[in-house]
């Protein structure tokens, strides 16, 4: 059985929050504060990866 690979979210905010986006499944919401020197955090419970777009243009 194949692991899937965590989901990535580009965001337009630095503090976003996080709930596991299943509903009943998923995990307690928590607020992410996105660090401007990385441009990215990843969630401790999903591992959900949100990238702000100003890190993701820079990349491009």
């Amino acid at each position: 059985m194949a692991i899937q690979a965590p989901e990535t979210e580009v965001v337009s905010t630095w503090k976003v929050a996080c709930d596991g986006s299943e509903g009943a499944l998923g995990h307690p919401r928590v607020w992410l504060v996105i660090p401007h020197d990385k441009g990215y955090v990843e969630c401790g419970y999903c591992d959900k990866k949100f990238i702000h777009e100003s890190a993701k243009l820079k990349d491009a």
